[in-house]
């Protein structure tokens, strides 16, 4: 069960780091790790906003993975097995609660306004013979 312990506190400390960095604010836009909803990838700020709410839950996640690695050092026999499992099957709720709430925050968060005017440019504007001078 050595090698599960490892692989288990890894996953701790892979998982700690990303909740670390959602808490502080600083996971940038991605597609391997934090909230990847639309709502939340929509811009910078949202992601922010999700990540920030996720946090807390994807920390306990970590935690649980960690106690899961120690189980699995002092259990011996089917109490290792069980305790593997159960820890995984917890880390994987808590996780998945966590990324709900985030969603759920993206979702609720206005979205960006708008460029002023009608486009970039003036060549997409109805009203661009305005912008010429006469």
């Amino acid at each position: 069960m050595v090698i599960v312990s490892v692989v288990l506190f890894v996953l701790a400390l892979v998982v700690g780091a990303v909740a670390a960095l959602s808490l502080l604010g600083r996971l940038p836009r991605n597609r391997f790790a934090g909230v990847r909803t639309p709502e939340a990838m929509r811009d910078d700020e949202t992601f922010v906003l999700a990540n920030r709410v996720a946090g807390p839950t994807t920390a306990a996640s970590a935690l649980v993975l960690a106690i899961g690695g120690v189980a699995a050092l002092a259990l011996n026999g089917i109490a290792a097995v069980v305790g593997v499992v159960v820890a995984l099957a917890a880390a994987l709720f808590i996780a998945a609660a966590g990324g709900s709430i985030g969603a759920r925050a993206a979702a609720a968060a206005p979205a960006p306004a708008e460029a002023d005017g009608c486009g970039q440019s003036c060549i997409s504007c109805s009203l661009k013979d305005a912008c010429q001078p006469s």
